[in-house]
């Protein structure tokens, strides 16, 4: 079955092989650039209050929304190139958060769970 995200990769991986962008597109590289990536998204709520930024102007949302898309782009074709199923990554990670956030325990709190053994903290 293909996914919207699989279409998106292949798109990505055309797009630079037609511009002869693959040997830019490293692991280290494209983490870099999604890293700066996520800096111009969160430099988009930077001074914002909380009600302002869930409330945002249209101007404000389109550049929110624009920063979003690149983020997502740097992602999947990081994913791409280390060949990351981001589905299956984001399922593993919710099943561990389960594991790890026990409902009663943690229901209405923001405090951080220990990790669960054998696996690192995040």
């Amino acid at each position: 079955m293909t996914t919207e995200l699989d279409r998106l990769a292949v798109r990505l991986r055309e797009f630079a092989k037609a511009r002869d962008w693959e040997q830019f597109h490293t692991p280290k590289n494209l983490a870099m650039a999604l890293t700066g990536e996520v800096g111009e998204l969160v430099a988009e709520f930077q001074w914002l209050t909380t009600a302002e930024s869930q409330d945002l102007d249209p101007e404000t949302l389109a550049r929110v929304r624009s920063e979003m898309g690149d983020v997502l782009l740097y992602l999947v074709r990081l994913a791409d190139t280390t060949g990351v199923d981001l589905v299956e990554a984001a399922n593993a990670k919710l099943d561990e958060n389960e594991r790890r956030y026990d409902p009663d325990s943690y229901r209405g709190s923001a405090r951080k769970a220990p990790p669960l053994p054998g696996t690192r903290s995040s």
